[in-house]
């Protein structure tokens, strides 16, 4: 499926204006019918940056579907959707489908997982669609786990402790279930989605180098103009687009949670000075790096 330029729109939670909590420690669970219904069950292409999202659909009929970066997977429930990070997606749902969505942040979730259990950053990073066999132990232990995750998720502020613990466990579940059952039959790994799988990667290693896409292009072997129709197609933004967006995505992180001025993170992020890094962030964000770093502190303080 081709996207065209500028249709693909980034969210949060689809169909909310807010875009912004990609850096904040989040945990959200809500069932599919709240948000799905409300759009004839039919999810237009659109990304979440910094967010991870895990569906368990429990119920629902045959005949829905799941695009994830220009591969198309049948949807049979029961099963299990994981949608990285910046993973461009939309879905076709059968109109009696239920069960629980987990919006997370994904950085902290991966941060985690490295300390915990190495082994759990591939089906982290990976899109992909598993069956669950409802009567078999991998069943039995995923339902427990999506309980409490929700319990935390409208508790008083706990989640921000137990929820991320809670997510590596569940992906404990996701990963022995992935050894155990093959992935709900899709048109197969295409060589594009491997070529934005690896762009990914190198982001996320070359972030804080200011890293031209031109090295980008030639670490993947291809042109800048083959890179940036590549994200075009799949993506439906180019791969600057993808850049900034990456690099906004570490400079927020960066003025949340660090104790560095803004003058250090911008050194951090390889710009050459403090002005330049504030016409940046300011350009892709609207506000400047400090009055980000204060309202986005006072909305945790607050949380």
């Amino acid at each position: 499926m081709r996207i065209e330029p500028g249709t693909v729109r980034q969210f949060a939670l689809y169909g909310t204006q807010d875009a912004s909590p990609a850096w904040a420690d989040l945990v959200h669970l809500e069932r599919v019918p709240e948000r799905s219904s409300l759009f004839g069950w039919e999810i237009d292409l659109h990304f979440h940056e910094g967010l991870i999202q895990v569906l368990y659909l429990t119920a629902g009929g045959a005949g829905g579907s799941a695009l994830m970066d220009g591969q198309r997977w049948p949807l049979h429930p029961p099963c299990l959707v994981v949608i990285p990070a910046r993973t461009v997606h939309g879905f076709s749902f059968h109109p009696a489908t239920d069960g629980p969505v987990i919006t997370a942040a994904q950085k902290p979730l991966e941060s985690l997982a490295a300390l915990a259990a190495p082994e759990l950053l591939e089906h982290i990073r990976r899109p992909l669609v598993l069956p669950v066999d409802p009567g078999g132990r991998h069943a039995q232990a995923l339902q427990p786990l999506f309980e409490v995750i929700e319990q935390e998720s409208h508790g008083d502020g706990g989640v921000r402790a137990a929820g991320m613990p809670l997510l590596v466990a569940l992906f404990v579940q996701i990963a022995r279930l992935a050894q155990t059952s093959a992935a709900l039959p899709g048109p197969g790994r295409s060589r594009k989605a491997g070529q934005i799988e690896r762009f990914r990667a190198l982001l996320d290693v070359h972030v804080r180098q200011h890293t031209p896409v031109r090295s980008y292009a030639d670490a993947l072997g291809i042109s800048v103009g083959q890179l940036s129709r590549l994200c075009r197609e799949v993506l439906g933004m180019s791969a600057q687009d993808m850049v900034n967006a990456r690099v906004v995505h570490e400079a927020q992180r960066e003025l949340v949670y660090s104790s560095l001025s803004v003058k250090q993170i911008a050194a951090e992020l390889g710009f050459e000075d403090e002005a330049y890094f504030g016409r940046f962030f300011r350009k892709h964000t609207g506000q400047r790096p400090t009055d980000f770093r204060r309202e986005a502190r006072a909305q945790l303080a607050g949380a």
